[in-house]
This record gives C-alpha cells, sequence and structure tokens, in this order.
C-alpha cells in the first residue's frame, strides 16, 4: 500500500496541472477515504524528507522541481528550504537510515522517514559480514541486495557510513598481554578496544573511562581509541551516574558565558509591573506541588461567575522574559531542549538562577507569568480563552498531600490508607478565599475529567514501582506510584491549558509545535483485537477508540488487565513534537500544544514567544521546515533524556542484584519473543529475560500474533502480561544484562516473595506517573534536586 499510495502521490504532484494544497486534500483527490487518507501525510512527510517534495506556505505540498507551475504560482518566498534530508540515497536502490546492531553482530536500519507507528517492522536487515564499522545510531547509507533476509525483511548492505552518533563511549579499562584494553559498556562492540597510552590518564584496572574511537572495528580489523577521561573505580559512588551521562552525551556544567547572561537577567529583574504586563497580584493564586519541589512553574485561579461560568486562570512561569532569543542562554536551553531527570541528581535546561529563582512562581513574591484565562460554562465546555502576560503573587504553595488531606478532610473524597495527617489539618490553616479556592478547583477539575473522557480520552491503568536511593545513589528499596484527587487537578487544568492554547494559535493561522501523538496503525489495531480476544473479552474493532476505551476501563482487577495494558501500549505511537496538525490520539483532542513548563521543556518557550508576537500586533515570518526541524531535535533529545534515565535505573538495579542470585520474586511478562520473555519484577522494577532454553518443562513454539510462547504438551504458554514467580539467576552489570528463571504461574505467583539480605522493602504513597510509554503524553515523573527526591512533573 506504501508503495502505490507514494507512485500515486509522486504522479498527481508532479502533473503540470497540479496546485499546492494540503496533503488530506490529495488524499481526497485521489479518491482515498477513512485510514488510506490519514496514511497520505506519513507518505508525503516521508517524501518531502527524501527531497521528493518540499513543504509550503500553510504546510501546502510542492513538487520539488523548480520549474514547476506549482512553485511559480506562489510568490511569497517562503518556500521550505529546510525540508530536504542532509543526505539521500544515490539511487533508488540505496537508503539512507540509522543502524542498529544485535548481539548476534548483525544490523538493523530504520530508513529516514519512518512513522513510528511502523515498529520494527519497516527495519531492513544488514547481515553481520555487510555491516562494515558501523555502530549503534550512526546514520548509514546502505544499498538493497534484492534479497529477503531475518524474517523475510528486506536486506541490504552497507555502502557508508553518513554520520557518526558518537565518537565517545564509556567503558571498563582492562589489561591483557601487556595491552590496554577497554570493553565498552553495553552491546554495543563484542570485543574490547585497544587503547594506545593508558598509562598517560593513569587509568588502573576496573576503572570505568571514557574512550574516544580512532578506528571504529569492522568484520576485517580490530578497534582502537584512546582513554579521554578516567570516571573512577567500577562500582565506586557516583561513578554509574558519570558513566551513564557521558554514555548519552548529556550535558554538563552550563558554561561561564551562559550563567553571565543568567546573572544579567537577575540584575535586570526588580519586580516591577509594566504597562505591556496585566497585574494580578490581587488575585487568589496558589501553587500545587510534590513536597521536594524547588521550582513552581505553575499556579492556579478560579472563579465562578453569576452565571454559573467557571473562569479558570492558569499562569506559567514567563521563562521567555529572562531567556531572549538568540542569546547563550537560549542557544544553550535549545540545545538541551529539556531537563533530564536522573534517578540521583537534576541535569536542567535553565540555570538554576533561572529555574529555581527568577522564573520559579514562588509564594508571596511578584513573579513574571504567562496567563491562560479559560472561561468554561457550567457543564465544563469551553466558549472562550485568552492568553497574555501578567504579574502574580501566589498566596499559598500547597503540596499534594495537603491537598489530598484537605480534599478528606471537607469529605468530598475517601482518606488515603497510607496518609499521615498533619497534627493541625490543613483546613483550620486556610485563609477562607484559599479554602474556596481548592474547594472549587476540585469540583471543576472532576467536571472537565468526566468530559474528557466522554470524548474518548484514554488512560492505562499501569502503575510504577520507583527506585529508592541511599545517600551514596545505591538501591535501598522500591515504592509503587498512587494517582490521587491532588494530582488528577493540577493534570485537568494543565491539560485544558495546554489545548485552549494551541487553539489560540491555531485560530491565528500560526505555525508552532504540537503535541503530536498520531492514531495507531490499523495492522496494530487489528493485531490488539485479535489479541484481547484471545483473552477471552468480546471485542469487535479496537480502532474504535471507544469501544478501547470501555475495555480499558472495564478490565480494572481484572486478572488480564495487566495483559491487555501491556498490549495495548505497545500498539500505540509515540508522542512527539511537530507542526502537524495530527491531533492527540489518547487524549482525544484534536489540537493540543505544550505551554505549561516552559523551565524544563524548550517547545513550551518557543509556544510563549509566539504568544508575545501575537499579543504585539505582528505576525511572526515563519517556515514550516524550521519548525520540522525544532520538532525532530527536541523529539530526539527527550528521547536521549527518557533512554538515559531507563538505563541508569538499569544500572543501580543490577548493581544491587549482582550478589542476590537466587533472590525470588513476583513479575509480569513484559514482552514476549522467539528467544523467550522479559520480565519485570513487581516488587523490584527490574527487567530480565527468560531464555526459553530455561523453560525445562515443555518445548516452546513463539506465536507473534498472540504476544506468546506455548508449549507442545500439557498447555503450558505465557503470554505478555502474564504474571509469573521469578529468581535472579544471572547478572552482569557491563553488558546490562539480567537473566531471570521461572518458578511458576498462576497461584504461584502470589506466594511471598524470598528476600536477599538488604532486600527493598515495598513502600507506598508517593506522587503518582503514568507509565514511561503512556500514550497520553504526560512527561516521565522527575526530580526537583539534586538529592534524588522526585517529583512529578505535569502535562
Amino acid at each position: 500500500m506504501h508503495d502505490e499510495l507514494r507512485a500515486a502521490i509522486l504522479s498527481y504532484t508532479s502533473s503540470p496541472a497540479y496546485k499546492p494544497m494540503k496533503p488530506r486534500l490529495i488524499g481526497e483527490r485521489l479518491g482515498l477515504e477513512g485510514d488510506d487518507l490519514d496514511l497520505v501525510k506519513k507518505v508525503v512527510k516521508k517524501l518531502v524528507k527524501e527531497g521528493e517534495l518540499e513543504y509550503g506556505p500553510r504546510h501546502m505540498v510542492l513538487p520539488s522541481k523548480a520549474d514547476h507551475p506549482a512553485r511559480a504560482a506562489l510568490s511569497d518566498g517562503s518556500l521550505n528550504k529546510e525540508a530536504k534530508p542532509a543526505s539521500r540515497g544515490k539511487s533508488s536502490k540505496h537508503v539512507v537510515g540509522t543502524f542498529r546492531r544485535v548481539t548476534s553482530g548483525d544490523g538493523f536500519v530504520r530508513p529516514e522517514g519512518t512513522p513510528a507507528s511502523a515498529g520494527k517492522d519497516a527495519d531492513i536487515y544488514v547481515n553481520k559480514r555487510d555491516t562494515g564499522d558501523a555502530a549503534n545510531g550512526d546514520t548509514v547509507r546502505i544499498e538493497l541486495t534484492g534479497k529477503a533476509g531475518h524474517r523475510g525483511k528486506a536486506e541490504g548492505k552497507l555502502v557508508d557510513v553518513v554520520s557518526r552518533v558518537t565518537n565517545k563511549f564509556v567503558g571498563t579499562y582492562l589489561e591483557q598481554d601487556g595491552n590496554g584494553l577497554v570493553q565498552i559498556d553495553g552491546k554495543v562492540f563484542a570485543a574490547p578496544i585497544y587503547v594506545g597510552d593508558p598509562g598517560a590518564k593513569g587509568a588502573q584496572p576496573d576503572d570505568k573511562v571514557v574512550l574516544e574511537m580512532v578506528r571504529f572495528p569492522s568484520q576485517l580489523r580490530e578497534g582502537e581509541g584512546v582513554i579521554t577521561q578516567v570516571l573512577g573505580a567500577r562500582g565506586a559512588p557516583g561513578v554509574d551516574t558519570l558513566s551513564v551521562i557521558h554514555e548519552f552525551g548529556l550535558p554538563g556544567d552550563f558554561s561561564e558565558e551562559v550563567q553571565a547572561e543568567s546573572r544579567r537577567q537577575a540584575e535586570l529583574f526588580d519586580e516591577s509591573i509594566g504597562p505591556d504586563r496585566r497585574d494580578l497580584t490581587g488575585e487568589v493564586i496558589v501553587t500545587i506541588d510534590p513536597l521536594t519541589a524547588r521550582d513552581f512553574d505553575d499556579a492556579i485561579s478560579l472563579r465562578k461567575a453569576p452565571n454559573g461560568h467557571w473562569e479558570l486562570g492558569v499562569h506559567i512561569a514567563d521563562v521567555s522574559h529572562f531567556v531572549q532569543e538568540k542569546t547563550p542562554l537560549d542557544r544553550e536551553a535549545y540545545d538541551r531542549a529539556t531537563s533530564v531527570y536522573l534517578p540521583d541528581q537534576v541535569i536542567p535546561m535553565l540555570p538554576e538562577i533561572i529555574s529555581n529563582n527568577l522564573a520559579s512562581l514562588q509564594p508571596d513574591k511578584v513573579r513574571y507569568a504567562m496567563t491562560a484565562v479559560i472561561e468554561f460554562t457550567e457543564e465544563g465546555v469551553p466558549i472562550g480563552a485568552e492568553v497574555f502576560k501578567s504579574a502574580i503573587k501566589s498566596r499559598r504553595r500547597f503540596t499534594y498531600e495537603e491537598v489530598d488531606e484537605y480534599l478528606a478532610e471537607k469529605g468530598l473524597v475517601e482518606p488515603r490508607q497510607d496518609a499521615k495527617p498533619s497534627n493541625t489539618g490543613v483546613v483550620s490553616t486556610l485563609a477562607r478565599e484559599v479554602d474556596t479556592l481548592v474547594a472549587q478547583m476540585f469540583e471543576l477539575a472532576m467536571i472537565l475529567r468526566k468530559r474528557r473522557f466522554e470524548r474518548g480520552a484514554l488512560e492505562l491503568n499501569m502503575p510504577e514501582l520507583e527506585i529508592d536511593l541511599d545517600k551514596q545513589g545505591r538501591v535501598s528499596g522500591a515504592h509503587l506510584e498512587v494517582s490521587t484527587e491532588s494530582h488528577q487537578i493540577i493534570e485537568e487544568f494543565m491539560l485544558a491549558a495546554n489545548e485552549a492554547v494551541a487553539r489560540h494559535l491555531a485560530d491565528a493561522g500560526l505555525i508552532f509545535l504540537r503535541r503530536a501523538h498520531g492514531a495507531p496503525d490499523p495492522r496494530k489495531s487489528k493485531a490488539l483485537t485479535e489479541f484481547v480476544r484471545s483473552l477471552g473479552f468480546t471485542v469487535d474493532n479496537l480502532q474504535d477508540r471507544f469501544e478501547l476505551q470501555k475495555l480499558l476501563m472495564s478490565i480494572k482487577g481484572d486478572p488480564r488487565e495487566h495483559a491487555v495494558n501491556f498490549a495495548t501500549l505497545r500498539s500505540m505511537q509515540r508522542a512527539i513534537y511537530s507542526p502537524e496538525d495530527e491531533g492527540h490520539y489518547a487524549l482525544a483532542s484534536d489540537c493540543y500544544c505544550h505551554f505549561t513548563s516552559p523551565i524544563r521543556r524548550y517547545p513550551d518557550l518557543t509556544v510563549h514567544r509566539l504568544i508575545n508576537e501575537l499579543n504585539a500586533g505582528k505576525k511572526p515570518k515563519q517556515e514550516i521546515g524550521t519548525y520540522f526541524q525544532w520538532g525532530d531535535h527536541c523529539s530526539d533529545r527527550e528521547g536521549r533524556a527518557t533512554a538515559a534515565e531507563r538505563e541508569l535505573n538499569k544500572v543501580k538495579l543490577l548493581d544491587y542484584l549482582k550478589d542476590k542470585v537466587g533472590l525470588e520474586m513476583r513479575g509480569v511478562v513484559t514482552g514476549v519473543e522467539s528467544f523467550g520473555l522479559f520480565v519485570a519484577g513487581k516488587e523490584l522494577p527490574a527487567e530480565g529475560l527468560v531464555h526459553i532454553s530455561s523453560l525445562s518443562d515443555d518445548y516452546y513454539k513463539y506465536d507473534r500474533a498472540s504476544h506468546s510462547i506455548n508449549g507442545f504438551r500439557g498447555g503450558n504458554s505465557y503470554r505478555l502480561g502474564d504474571e509469573v514467580q521469578i529468581a535472579v539467576a544471572a547478572v552482569n552489570v557491563d553488558a546490562r544484562e539480567l537473566d531471570f528463571r521461572i518458578l511458576g504461574k498462576g497461584p504461584q505467583a502470589n506466594k511471598p516473595k524470598k528476600r536477599g539480605r538488604g532486600g527493598p522493602q515495598n513502600k507506598g504513597g508517593s506522587p503518582s506517573k503514568k507509565g514511561k510509554g503512556s500514550p497520553s503524553g504526560r512527561p516521565p515523573r522527575g526530580k526537583s534536586d539534586k538529592t534524588g527526591k522526585q517529583r512529578r512533573k505535569k502535562p
């Protein structure tokens, strides 16, 4: 279908009679309907990245030929010159994409422009003899061989490496036969890398070091590198964090130039309220954040008009006032694109003088904000919004725990069993107007939440375990994330503000970075439907969001809940930043962006700047290619941050488990492959592999459609979401490998866990978070400071 549609689009747009139009209209002119219409956008985007088409003003599609009449018809000079990729294939047999090497030495290439919904299906197989010296993440050019490779995939061979993702790697130094070698962490390279003169940096055996590759290893030659930095002894406190920071190329300290600009902004700030800023310091405004939070980037006000309408004020830190465009501070913020929340420290997007002081909406201080005031009917229907610069003064800083206690005192919710109420209570400490505000906030939030689910919003019930660390950064325990009404209040208001601002910009005809979450690929929805039926559920078509929503709500507490939630999550696309008008599938929103966290997300800052220009009566000159570039960069940085957090969690858990072989725990199957099962612990969030060869009770066959492996006798089977009892079988920290063995399933999975010495105790009562891969687009939970204490981040 993709190839046929690609040919049809190119044929139609190359016609001399073609006039510039948007992708959807092209699809309609081609006689397409339903899912095929949605597919046109994806194919056009891929053709743009390949240089076959271009985007013009207002996202209209243009032929790439300079002499085409359609291009001549547009005389405003705003044709997109940035949408072409830096490197393209030399012919139709050449493909440019991202390389990934697996343990066997073979590789796979993800072609440029492949939609996230395609999963691994679109990857091209490269036999290890044809991979050359390509490393994970490199952009490579391959030549298609015309053969069918692994699992019937198209096969190719490396032509050249277009660009290296990195030349720096982290590993463990060792000596062998008088030579210095570095075994790179993970499975990047199978053999150690020779280093010329390790003595120059004073490396000792078992030290963690940073290596710069001089010559990449290939099938024909060994690799060679040089040690550029010694991080410390393997296993020493803090060395694991430093290793992951260098491995992922995370930013370090801010430069003196950036710090100087931050200090200059601090000197200029005097809390005066200029004529371009609305004075809201007399309004009743509060913040609600985690107990350990140090920066407060959002505040809330709310009043109910005599006609019953609601007037919600969402006040967001005005970072754009302090971070001016084209300054060193702005360039650094763009490069970082996001704050990175590691288990034991935060790497902020902005220096703390701004993030924790100037821009932080601290109580009883005049602070600059960008305010969105949204009017709702009594039933919660939005009927208007205004967005403007303001000055506010927060009356009260609430923690989530205080709001939960307040709601329980008022009898609005049931008291939490794990709550630790204060001695005096919360209600008695509040001024009357603040008391009224919080009660009304709860009322409106629950109305908005009900309406959101009525329009088809999805919510996966996948509470996660978070690891607890001691002062040395080592694992000391784990706790379960608990979602409470206080979090739901803030979530609903942030979602409402994000939607209102997105509509405001769209109505003005502006291009902006949206938070895009496309609908699942129809093939994956069909596979999900079949899988759910195999579990015994009666469903028609889970491509219908309301049928999927009904299923997700009905399975709460069902033994099959894990299986359905995991399978649903795997069927979803990843939310990204893009100027494409694609909507947000999981939120059931047709117009959505990120506006509420400019302290830690660069896309939010770009949205604030557009609002400033719009309010100043300016029509910014925009090129959609620039916004695609920004969106790709910010999405990549977000992905890097998430991957680094997960990797460091994995390293810390492996280090904890390395001397606990035999430790038993309950687990849940999180992945099923032909070679075995991936299982994550339920009391400790460590994920490991149960190799199919270790299942000695039967001979098992992999069934891809049902996400299961099935035994030939006795009806034995394991499928995605099954609860099992497991034991730690083997741990290799440097290779990032954890092996489990299965002890049983079903009722046996509920037997008490056998703890090793010092085993972590499960704790409860911490703020909530959705699964890291949640399609709602809610950011993963982060940390407020460098102590490792956690804070929930808002939508």
